[in-house]
């Protein structure tokens, strides 16, 4: 049990003793108190809505219940101070004591500490890194690599079944311009002279010769002089599929394994971004509009204003709409 579940406990039996004094309704509702970190530690070491969810089954104010447990509580040994803040939200601190004792605990539980059902087996996807397949991994992606395991391993620890998701973004314009560059570097190995200007818009790395040569090794020069046509489909999977083996490869060492790996292009080869589209147009969540400009967007000469498809995620709790689809 952690430590705000081990205080919660403590606030609901001085609420069941309140009602078995009588101050209280019998069988009050406990189910609905919540201990955990005020938004400002300044106010203290621990937060609970106690006085807010339970004066109506209470029968009294927020700020009258909440006395009443301001009392009790700030009566034992290991709280120092006890009082109301806003509307009747209590908020508590403990002595060093306790503090101490509780790093004993998780000595002594290892990595059992923090360990609950609290999930009770709902299923929790996690998408995170899908970096675009297009090159070796930076740091910026390691770091989202350990920020996302590290989520998966808590909602693990209390009762999730969770998805490890790397969603692989292999369809569109930048993975045509990975193959196109390792056609480039394809070419540069039967002798030809590319010029660093055929790489403006593609992946100039030296990652990409290794890529090339096995290529050339499958097919030798077959692929030479053929139309982009013929050999684009057949570099861009090798490309990606190479690409993405050194991904893997990369994460592993940090100790990180996906679960699930979803292709972006075989979710619209089979149909199934067709299929949401087309569910979300008869369900009326989508319009065509434009958006008000990013912070800083008119003054961007990047930026231009332009009509799109939206979905109206601001009916679901999203701050704006969000661009679907180009108008």
């Amino acid at each position: 049990m952690d430590v705000f579940n081990h205080l919660k406990g403590i606030i609901e039996g001085e609420v069941i003793a309140l009602s078995a004094s009588g101050k209280l309704p019998a069988n009050i509702n406990v189910k609905k108190i919540i201990a955990e970190p005020p938004r400002d530690a300044a106010h203290g070491h621990i937060a609970s809505n106690v006085a807010l969810v339970l004066s109506k089954e209470a029968k009294l104010a927020p700020r009258e219940l909440g006395k009443l447990l301001v009392e009790r509580l700030e009566a034992l040994d290991i709280v120092t101070e006890c009082n109301m803040a806003g509307p009747g939200f209590l908020n508590l601190r403990m002595i060093d004591s306790f503090w101490h004792s509780q790093l004993k605990r998780i000595i002594f539980e290892g990595i059992n500490y923090g360990k609950s059902s609290i999930g009770a087996g709902t299923s929790a996807n996690i998408e995170y890194v899908s970096a675009n397949p297009t090159g070796p991994l930076h740091v910026g992606h390691s770091r989202g690599a350990v920020f996302g395991d590290v989520l998966a391993n808590i909602l693990n620890h209390v009762g999730f079944l969770v998805t490890r998701e790397f969603y692989i973004n292999d369809a569109g314009h930048q993975v045509n311009i990975l193959a196109k560059s390792v056609h480039l570097r394809y070419r540069e190995l039967y002798g030809e002279n590319i010029t660093e200007s055929a790489y403006h818009e593609g992946y100039p790395g030296d990652y990409l010769i290794s890529v090339a040569q096995k290529l050339r090794d499958i097919y030798g020069d077959c692929y030479l002089d053929e139309t982009e046509e013929k050999w684009m489909p057949i570099f861009r999977k090798f490309a990606v599929d190479e690409m993405m083996q050194g991904i893997i490869e990369d994460l592993s060492a940090l100790g990180i394994k996906h679960k699930t790996f979803t292709s972006e292009n075989e979710l619209v080869s089979d149909g199934h971004v067709d299929f949401i589209y087309n569910l979300l147009e008869e369900k009326g969540l989508l319009y065509e509009g434009v958006l008000e400009s990013p912070k800083g967007g008119k003054e961007n000469p990047d930026w231009q204003e332009r009509s799109q498809i939206l979905f109206k995620s601001s009916a679901f709790g999203d701050d704006i709409d969000r661009p679907l689809k180009k108008g």
